[in-house]
C-alpha cells in the first residue's frame, strides 16, 4: 500500500538535469514539495543532510534518498498511483533496462566531451566522433515515438529520465550557460529532421514540474 500524501522536500539546484527529473515525477504524482535551493558554490545543506554533495536528494517523513533514478524508483514503490513504471513485468523490465541504458551509455559521450573540453589541448577528433554518436541516438527516440506521445507509450520514467538532456535539442534558457548543456545543445541539433521528437520535446515541456 502507498504512502499517503505528505510533504516531501526536495534538494534541488538551478538548471539540474537531475533534479528536473524528479520534478517531472513529483508533479504527476501529485505531490506537495517542499524546495531546498541549493548554489553549486555552497552544499553543505545537501551534504548535511544525505552525506554526499549531490542533487537531487529528497526528504520524506525522514527518509533520506539520493540519486534521480533511485527517487523515481522509490517513488513509485510509495505512491504508485499515477504509475510512472508498467505494471506489467515484462513491460517494466523493458523501462529498467532503458534507464540504464541512457544513465551508463547515453550519457558517456557528452561526459566524455566535457572532459575532453577540460584538456590544455581537446582532441577535436574524438570530441567530433562523439558528437556524431550523440547525434545518431537522435534517430532511435525518433523510431521509438512512433505511433506514441511518449517513449513508452503512456508518460513514465522514461520520459522523466530523458527529457532534460534531449530537450537541449530545442530549447535552453538563455541564463543556463553550464558546458555540459552547452555541449547537448550544440551536438543535439534537430534541424527540419525528427518531427516526433522535437513534437514530444514540446510536448513534455508543457507538463508541470514540482
Amino acid at each position: 500500500m502507498g504512502k499517503s500524501l505528505d510533504v516531501i522536500r526536495l534538494y534541488r539546484a538551478r538548471f539540474s538535469t537531475n533534479v528536473e527529473r524528479v520534478a517531472l515525477a513529483l508533479a504527476h504524482k501529485g505531490l506537495e514539495v517542499e524546495s531546498v535551493v541549493i548554489d553549486y558554490s555552497d552544499r553543505s545543506a545537501v551534504i548535511k543532510v544525505s552525506g554526499q554533495p549531490l542533487v537531487p536528494v529528497i526528504v520524506d517523513d525522514g527518509h533520506v534518498v539520493a540519486d534521480s533514478t533511485a527517487i523515481l524508483r522509490y517513488l513509485e514503490e510509495t505512491r504508485p498511483d499515477p504509475p510512472l513504471f508498467p505494471r506489467d513485468p515484462p513491460r517494466r523490465a523493458e523501462l529498467d533496462v532503458f534507464l540504464e541504458w541512457f544513465n551508463e551509455v547515453w550519457k558517456g559521450p557528452p561526459n566524455a566531451i566535457e572532459a575532453q573540453l577540460r584538456e590544455p589541448e581537446p582532441d577535436r577528433d574524438r570530441i567530433a566522433a562523439l558528437g556524431a554518436r550523440m547525434r545518431g541516438w537522435l534517430a532511435v527516440f525518433e523510431s521509438m515515438l512512433h505511433d506514441r506521445d511518449y517513449l513508452f507509450g503512456d508518460f513514465s520514467a522514461a520520459d522523466c529520465a530523458a527529457f532534460p538532456f534531449l530537450k537541449y535539442a530545442r530549447q535552453r534558457d538563455p541564463a543556463d550557460d553550464e558546458q555540459f548543456h552547452l555541449i547537448l545543445e550544440e551536438h543535439q541539433r534537430l534541424g527540419g529532421g525528427y518531427p516526433r521528437l522535437a513534437a514530444w520535446i514540446e510536448r513534455v515541456n508543457e507538463r508541470p514540474r514540482a
